[in-house]
């Protein structure tokens, strides 16, 4: 049985107070990670601060920046916002990718990326659309670039008594297509065996892949064949993935069928993005 306190806060202060003065506090929005972690015994928890309520963590919107999407927004909410589904359709597919229907009514996109997990289906698209994790704490405000968030298996960038405020997807937005792929075991629920973002961004790509290192990555090597070399043989630029990634063998998948994911996912992304 879950045993442990739990607080709602009516303001983001409250927040801050209890994260810097508890010990074993978890912040809670969506909390569809968090639960089962405590059940299952990754979290020890002696305190829930509830977030998920608070206003300023709700805004979803577009302006001159770009699109802003708060701490306490859920996927659902991403899958169907319309300058979403406009301008950066690619996002829209990650959050799409995560569990169930029922889930995404829960799951947050700041959630997904705070569990830091390899294989967080926003991630990859995130990483592709250049967007930025702005940080909030009682000493202030901070923002990160997506990629410096992620710091390990389970790790972020966050310290002690901060939390996401929100994650901007900047403008320009890019001019051409981009694409999310999951392999995974069943169709959906299941978290990601491998999972492929790719986005044109006119003449260039960008390409971003999860499931396959300690956090999510770019493939470097593969954009630098494209973009930088004229590559235009696909299935030859996305086997140079093999040298930029280490996957390993669990109850998903073996280490070589990673390998082997990974770069078909990439040469598929290549086409449908870049054209056969």
């Amino acid at each position: 049985m879950l045993s442990c306190e739990y607080v709602k806060c009516s303001d983001l202060g409250q927040a801050f107070q209890l994260l810097e003065t508890r010990e074993d506090a978890y912040l809670l929005a969506g909390g569809t990670d968090l639960m089962v972690g405590i059940r299952g015994g990754k979290f020890a928890a002696k305190l829930l601060i509830d977030i998920k309520e608070l206003e300023e963590l709700k805004i979803l919107k577009e302006d001159e920046q770009g699109i802003t999407i708060g701490a306490a927004v859920t996927l659902n909410e991403i899958a169907t916002f319309g300058p979403i589904l406009k301008n950066v359709p690619i996002l829209a597919e990650g959050a799409h990718s995560v569990g169930s229907y029922s889930i995404r009514n829960r799951a947050t996109l700041a959630g997904n990326i705070c569990n830091a997990s390899p294989a967080a289906d926003t991630a990859a698209p995130l990483y592709c659309l250049g967007a930025i994790v702005n940080i909030i704490g009682s000493g202030g405000k901070r923002s990160l670039p997506v990629e410096e968030f992620f710091t390990g298996p389970g790790r972020t960038a966050l310290e002690k008594g901060e939390l996401i405020q929100s994650v901007l997807i900047p403008k320009p937005y890019p001019a051409g297509v981009g694409t999310y792929q999951k392999a995974s075991r069943t169709g959906s629920v299941d978290l990601a065996t491998v999972g492929v973002a790719v986005q044109n961004w006119g003449d260039q790509v960008r390409v971003a892949v999860g499931a396959v290192a300690p956090t999510p990555i770019r493939a470097v090597a593969v954009e630098k064949a494209v973009n930088e070399k004229d590559i235009k043989d696909w299935a030859k630029a996305a086997a140079l993935v093999y040298d930029e990634i280490s996957p390993i063998t669990d109850l998903r998948g073996s280490r070589d069928y990673r390998f082997h994911l990974a770069e078909v996912l990439i040469r598929r992304g290549l086409e449908r993005t870049m054209g056969v």
